[in-house]
């Protein structure tokens, strides 16, 4: 971000002191900022950001000219650079924090959108596992949406568009992982719930082939053709090409049945708004 590109900046802050006399061998501060200006202490965090190995021991710096320089343009870009170095740490919780600050104290600045988007961004760096608290997968959401309505044409608002949906991904995923859960122990009813969630409420994501050739299971063991077949009728009317028609259709056919809209169902609904245009 800060884009440290030659040694010149290296020998501008040693020839100030800052990298020679301000650490002993403890690695604690021995010497006050309080001699240097906000900028000369502002590139000090700069410089440990670039070339350290742990991010966070730039933010003492960055810190150090909110403190001393409050009102002050250095302070402001200090403090942006804050939740930027918090966040490249991985300690997310402290981003969010130095982010909300720049947010409520500089809301119209232009790099208000940045910093939204790194509040939203230490949510979203957090779903790393389909089995993780779906809490943190809910904020990233609504975090990404913020910087895409608040600011929808910032290079901010078009990575978050591509999160977004991946996000939405995963909730979708996690709702597989469960149906199949349920699925696989006889827990038909169970698992029709889960599948049911993909179908209505993630149809665009990447598992609504699969959650409705599941339904096509779930609804054949239970004896209830009606819905297995709509389900398969829906499967094929949007996903023909789709392995997961082959199976729906060879476990309709394994019953003598044929993927078409029968009954009056969820699914049936589903059914019409598909033949109307309305869904997918």
């Amino acid at each position: 971000m800060t884009g440290i590109r030659s040694g010149s900046l290296v020998a501008a802050v040693l020839s100030l002191g800052l990298l020679a006399g301000c650490s002993g061998g403890s690695g604690k501060s021995t010497e006050s900022f309080e001699n240097f200006t906000a900028e000369q202490i502002y590139k000090r965090g700069e410089y440990e950001l670039e070339n350290s190995s742990r991010p966070k021991d730039a933010v003492k710096y960055f810190s150090e000219v909110e403190r001393l320089y409050p009102y002050s343009e250095w302070a402001k870009r200090a403090l942006i650079m804050q939740a930027y170095s918090y966040h490249r740490a991985r300690d997310y919780e402290e981003a969010r924090g130095a982010a909300q600050r720049f947010i409520d104290t500089y809301p119209g600045d232009e790099d208000a959108a940045y910093a939204k988007y790194l509040l939203a961004l230490s949510y979203y760096d957090q779903i790393d596992e389909i089995g993780r608290d779906q809490g943190l997968t809910f904020q990233a959401l609504q975090g990404l949406r913020e910087v895409i309505e608040q600011y929808p044409n910032t290079e901010y608002a078009r990575s978050a568009i591509l999160k977004f949906d991946l996000a939405f991904d995963h909730l979708a995923a996690k709702e597989m992982e469960i149906g199949r859960y349920y699925l696989k122990r006889g827990h038909y009813t169970a698992a029709i719930n889960r599948f049911r969630v993909v179908v209505e409420e993630f149809q665009t994501t990447s598992h609504t082939p699969e959650a409705l050739m599941r339904l096509v299971e779930a609804y054949l063991a239970l004896g209830l053709n009606d819905e297995a077949q709509t389900a398969g009728a829906i499967l094929g009317h949007n996903f023909q090409s789709s392995p997961f028609y082959g199976d729906a259709f060879a476990q309709l056919r394994g019953r003598g049945l044929q993927p078409q809209a029968r009954g009056d169902s969820w699914l049936t609904r589903v059914y019409r708004q598909v033949v109307q245009g309305k869904w997918l």
